[in-house]
Order: structure tokens, then C-alpha cells, then sequence
């Protein structure tokens, strides 16, 4: 089971990143903090300081074409917001 799916690399993100030390992760709607933690320890090298989880839930959306209404949803996720210890930090960008 892949826990992680990937990181959220944003402007918030990085600022909160530069600031607090903070990493968002979009991770598997069945994992728990304990085997984010585990997991996100194991791949990038780093001691983990805690965990917040938080479940986005789609939005409707709806557009207008020459055939008519088009309706849908987007994909709900889950996000995994990890704060590391003082020091550490992760580079998303090492092996660009």
C-alpha cells in the first residue's frame, strides 16, 4: 500500500514550509497519522514532529456548452499536514 501519493507543493506551502518547518502531503484516504509519519520518516530521511490530517471533500461543478449543462465533482482527498523537527527540512526539488 502506497501511503504517500504525493506533495502539495504550493506558494502557502512554501512559505509555511520556510517559516514552520511545515510539509503538506495528499496521502491514502485509509492511512492513519502513526503510518503517515512512518511513511514520510522512511522516504525522506527526516525525524516527523507531528501530524494533522485533514479530508477534502470534492466540489460541485457545473459548466455550460453548446449541448447543454455539463455537471460534475471533483476528487476528494486527503491531506496530511507534517511538521519536522527543528533542523530538519525536505528539498522537493533534488532531483529536478
Amino acid at each position: 500500500m502506497n501511503i504517500i501519493v504525493k506533495p502539495i507543493i504550493s506558494e502557502k506551502m512554501t512559505r509555511l514550509s520556510e517559516k514552520l518547518g511545515c510539509y503538506a502531503f495528499v496521502v491514502d484516504r485509509s492511512a492513519n497519522k502513526l503510518q503517515i509519519k512512518e511513511a514520510v520518516e522512511s522516504m525522506y530521511g527526516v525525524q516527523v514532529e507531528a501530524v494533522n490530517t485533514i479530508i477534502h471533500g470534492g466540489k460541485r461543478k457545473s459548466r455550460f456548452t453548446k449541448t447543454g449543462i455539463i455537471a460534475g465533482k471533483t476528487a476528494t482527498y486527503k491531506k496530511a499536514l507534517v511538521t519536522l523537527a527543528k533542523g530538519e527540512n525536505i528539498d522537493f526539488y533534488s532531483n529536478i
